[in-house]
């Protein structure tokens, strides 16, 4: 992967990453159904990790802390399962007004301020992800499909 993707993930803010996966999407010509799913599914992403990264409290899908925001850490939570995983995981967090189900230490996790769920939450409920009941399914279609767009928004970056 380029320098210049590990620079943009750490530094950059949502909308200036949104632009250039847009302008990559643009320059390789993919179809506009791909183009209509890469860049809201990023949005939705990136509209939890940035805050989390700004706020130095990055983990990946196993709890783990990370020190910085990597387009391998995007990548792990762009798998569909892990992201409904971190969606519940942030909205405990918010509840409990401090950070949940990590192995980040307990001064980390006081560290914690609430993060806007609204972007992730409103593109989850368009993939038919129950955000009441953390234990219901969603459709395996859905899983694929968001295995596709992965592998689009990975040979763009």
């Amino acid at each position: 992967m380029k320098q210049e993707t590990y620079k943009l993930f750490q530094t950059q803010d949502m909308q200036t990453i949104l632009q250039i996966i847009e302008k990559e999407l643009q320059t390789r010509n993919e179809s506009p159904f791909w183009h209509d799913k890469v860049v809201p599914f990023s949005e939705a992403i990136l509209s939890v990790l940035i805050p989390l990264r700004d706020n130095n409290l990055l983990f990946d899908p196993q709890g783990t802390y990370q020190k910085e925001l990597t387009p391998e850490l995007f990548f792990e939570w762009s798998d569909f399962v892990s992201l409904k995983m971190l969606a519940f995981t942030l909205q405990h967090s918010n509840n409990a007004k401090k950070l949940q189900r990590t192995k980040l230490t307990e001064e980390e996790c006081a560290k914690y301020q609430e993060i806007d769920l609204s972007t992730l939450g409103a593109y989850l409920s368009k993939y038919n992800v129950n955000l009441e009941n953390e234990r219901l399914d969603f459709p395996i279609a859905n899983y694929n499909l968001h295995q596709g767009v992965s592998n689009v928004i990975k040979s763009l970056l």
